[in-house]
């Protein structure tokens, strides 16, 4: 099992996208920790005991804007929804694993680093670019998302320095070196592996 991550905007679902294309399954664990905080019972009922009925609207949709606006600049709230959240997405990713038929398989999560889940990992890639780059991306794909919001975002991931560190492998997606030849050569390690 191996993991990618990376910065807001770094690039991640990029480079998930060619392994992909190389027949390597990913598990986006933002997407799926979206659909089990909707479809998972149990979470949801964590979810509501902690923050309220609020936190879902009366069809059983996540109440986002609530959740953001009481959770977002508050570390203590932060901390009890990724407590909520982190564990049952781990768990829907083992069960995920268990379930392919391939060599390894990709696990992609901006917060790999910064939840510990890496540890419970093979190998871990990190993909960076200048945060400058990273912002211009954001707001691009992300235009309700202000320069601050951005940068408020930036600062509660690792840093790059920090993430290296702990990556086992590194992508640089800032434009300037391609990322296909990167990609490949991780990949061939990673096969030898097998």
């Amino acid at each position: 099992m191996v993991g990618i991550t990376g910065g807001i905007g770094a690039g991640k679902t990029l480079i998930s996208s060619i392994f992909s294309l190389l027949s390597i399954p990913v598990y986006n664990a933002d997407d799926r920790a979206k659909w089990l905080m909707i479809n998972n019972l149990p979470l949801k009922m964590k979810i509501s005991k902690a923050f309220g009925n609020s936190a879902y609207f009366g069809d059983g949709s996540l109440n986002r804007q609530f959740l953001a606006e009481i959770v977002f600049y508050d570390p203590k709230k932060t901390a009890v929804i990724n407590g909520l959240v982190h564990p049952a997405v781990a768990e829907d990713f083992i069960a995920w694993a268990n379930g392919q038929q391939t060599s390894f398989v990709l696990k992609e999560a901006a917060l790999l680093f910064e939840t510990g889940s890496y540890k419970n990992l093979d190998f871990t890639i990190h993909v960076t670019a200048p945060e400058a780059l990273r912002i211009k991306r954001v707001s691009s794909r992300d235009p309700q998302r202000g320069t601050d919001q951005i940068r408020h975002i930036i600062a509660q991931q690792f840093t790059d320095k920090m993430k290296n560190k702990l990556a086992d492998f590194k992508v640089t997606n800032d434009e300037s070196v391609l990322v296909i030849p990167q990609v490949l050569k991780i990949y061939e390690k990673l096969m030898e592996h097998e």
